[in-house]
């Protein structure tokens, strides 16, 4: 008995082992990504992270119908980096939030809105701010419509000794079907 409880403690851990050094990070300026993040990190059993901005956007920022809000003028400046508050642990709070990285990591999946065609800048702030050494990264999104386009493969650029897995837009994606595709990149 007691070899069939250990056996089945082992596949357990084994089983979970895929996930076990992954971590969903995610920017989320309405909630809708925020979701979808937590959903996938649940379901894989993996870390979830928020990056929060110094500046919270509102609904004007956000408005893409005024070439003179907050993310058009981000979008249309390719230099523009806004500043980040924290990364902060969703199930528990990290020692020190201000100063996450991903160096505990072997995978990290990148979850954001698709702005203009892009992922938001404060993502590549974010991207940019980590020492990436060979991790797997594997971007999603949220869209209006526009899907993912080049928005994963332009960020691994920036995101320097990567190792760029795919990405998709799942916005309407079940959190069983984005596992089993995150599962397939990562193998």
């Amino acid at each position: 008995m007691k070899k069939l409880i250990l056996s089945l403690l082992l596949g357990g851990l084994i089983m979970t082992g895929a996930f076990a050094k992954t971590a969903v990070v995610y920017f989320s300026a309405t909630g809708t990504t925020e979701k979808m993040a937590k959903s996938i990190a649940a379901e894989m059993g993996a870390a979830v992270f928020e990056i929060q901005p110094v500046h919270k956007y509102t609904d004007a920022d956000l408005n893409w119908h005024d070439k003179k809000s907050l993310t058009t003028i981000e979008c249309n400046d390719p230099k523009s980096r806004p500043a980040i508050k924290a990364v902060v642990a969703c199930v528990a709070p990290p020692a020190s939030a201000a100063f996450f990285d991903i160096s505990g990591y072997d995978s990290v999946v990148l979850f954001y809105p698709i702005w203009w065609a892009y992922a938001p800048k404060i993502v590549y702030t974010f991207v940019e701010s980590q020492k990436w050494d060979d991790k797997k990264l594997v971007t999603l999104c949220t869209s209006g419509g526009g899907g993912l386009g080049r928005s994963g493969s332009d960020l691994a650029k920036y995101a320097k000794g990567s190792v760029f897995k795919g990405g998709k837009d799942f916005t309407r994606g079940k959190a069983a079907n984005i596992k089993k595709y995150v599962e397939g990149l990562l193998k």
